[in-house]
């Protein structure tokens, strides 16, 4: 597996990098926080995996990189009008998205999930009502309600339930109690640390997390893997703020 994570500001101007299918579905997407989101991904996934293949990244190789979305939403890549032997799984936040890509497994894909999340407060409601029993008392033994161990304990929690719900492809429809997180006790001199989402008695997702400044990444699989490495054409996760802009501009032109 490998990863990429692009922010905003590197969005390009203009439709060009787009294909045509992407830039009309771009252009039915009314309010500037849902497009400019979504150009994020597509920006994130086409460099990912031009990345993985070694195909430059001008507008005319980005175009023909297709990142498209299957029924139920999980996405798949078309390359040149050929489907991709490669696994994705994107996710923004706050102005920056994440690519993870792996070989593609059974089932067409839907082997990995992925999930951005910024360390944000969360209040002692949000732990109790998305959380499990065990999972509470776990964000308890980190630090006070407000304190920077309370929040990053509830927001990792969070990001790794919504990657394994990508695995699973049912995302937040589903009640997000339903899958439980153990986290482990090591960091890796790579930043990773490892974890395990639990859905019911016998199915598992064993997965990675780490801390990019206010930013935490998490990923979960079918399959125990090695963390991703890290792909080149991105930009610093590490040094990158989360960022609003839409909010100056609401509705898109």
């Amino acid at each position: 597996m490998r990863w990429l994570a692009v922010g905003e500001a590197a969005i390009p101007e203009g439709t060009g990098w787009l294909s045509e299918q992407e830039a009309a579905r771009a252009a039915t997407m009314r309010f500037t926080k849902r497009r400019t989101e979504y150009r994020l991904r597509r920006l994130a996934g086409k460099r990912a995996v031009a990345s993985v293949l070694g195909r430059p990244v001008n507008p005319t190789s980005l175009a023909g990189i297709e990142v498209l979305n299957r029924r139920g939403g999980a996405p798949y890549v078309v390359v040149d009008g050929e489907h991709a032997q490669v696994d994705v799984s994107l996710t923004d936040r706050a102005g920056w998205a994440v690519c993870l890509v792996g070989p593609e497994g059974e089932l067409t894909g839907g082997t990995l999930g992925v999930d951005l999340e910024a360390v944000e407060p969360r209040s002692r409601g949000f732990v109790t009502d998305y959380l499990t029993a065990y999972e509470q008392e776990y964000v308890r033994s980190q630090g006070e309600l407000g304190s920077e161990g309370w929040d990053v304990a509830a927001n990792l929690l969070w990001s790794a339930k919504e990657s394994a719900l990508k695995v699973l492809r049912v995302g937040l429809r589903a009640d997000t109690r339903s899958v439980e997180v153990t986290l482990g006790d090591y960091v890796r001199p790579d930043g990773w640390s490892p974890l395990v989402v639990h859905a019911g008695p016998s199915e598992r997702f064993p997965g990675w997390w780490r801390r990019d400044g206010v930013f935490l990444l998490t990923l979960a699989s079918r399959e125990v893997t090695d963390p991703p490495a890290l792909l080149a054409g991105g930009d610093d996760l590490a040094t990158g703020e989360p960022t609003h802009s839409w909010m100056a501009n609401p509705l898109a032109d």
